[in-house]
């Protein structure tokens, strides 16, 4: 019988923290964007909010941590004491059978149990063992910038990718470039933007036809 899992992200960067990214592999992400900034105005700080849910979640630090080099990239700096706008990091990863199952490949399975609302955590890692399969990763992150004196959201991003394990720490700033990719001024629409994971910045930009889908469940 099949069981249903959803798993967030921010709850494995701690655990996942020792384990190997792959510096060479090529990230394929759908992104969709929607801003209402014109243009970012003198001294663009920001302090970081969090939704209810998120407030007492393991690794929500982490994963903000690995996002506020990103959001300097784009030119907003931090300024807890004195922010203009609120931004909330999102990340979750849902884990599957590979689309394309090798009957001779597999990852070893290491479950990390965290309890709370909405289900656990689990992923896989280790190496290579005959007659199972390989377990496939659809990943998305967002951000979420909110005008902290008019209480309005004035930009809001989305990236999606799916693939092998890979270490958040080089997949979460690589996805969140991703999704900041043009700000604050993004092209409308879904659009493809692929990284490399050794240097994340877009080197490719395309119209999308359709994002792919972040179930709330999946079978494992």
């Amino acid at each position: 019988m099949s069981r249903l899992v959803r798993t967030s992200l921010a709850a494995v960067v701690i655990a996942a923290g020792t384990l190997a990214g792959c510096a060479s592999y090529r990230m394929n992400n759908t992104v969709q964007a929607f801003s209402g900034l014109p243009q970012l105005p003198p001294n663009p700080t920001y302090r970081f909010e969090r939704l209810p849910s998120q407030v007492a979640q393991p690794g929500q630090d982490q994963l903000e941590a690995l996002a506020d080099p990103v959001l300097h990239r784009v030119g907003l700096r931090r300024d807890d004491a004195a922010p203009r706008y609120g931004v909330t990091i999102t990340a979750t990863v849902n884990q599957s059978a590979s689309p394309w199952p090798d009957s001779s490949m597999t990852s070893f399975g290491l479950g990390v149990g965290v309890g709370g609302h909405g289900g656990g955590v689990g992923f896989g890692v280790g190496g290579p063992f005959f007659g199972m399969q390989q377990p496939w990763y659809m990943r998305q992150v967002g951000v979420l910038l909110r005008d902290i004196q008019s209480g309005r959201v004035v930009f809001e991003s989305h990236a999606n990718s799916d693939g092998p394990w890979i270490d958040p720490q080089a997949a979460i700033p690589a996805m969140l470039d991703a999704a900041l990719q043009g700000f604050p001024n993004p092209p409308p629409g879904l659009r493809q933007v692929d990284l490399n994971l050794g240097a994340p910045r877009a080197v490719s930009a395309a119209p999308a036809a359709a994002a792919p889908a972040v179930p709330a469940t999946v079978a494992r």
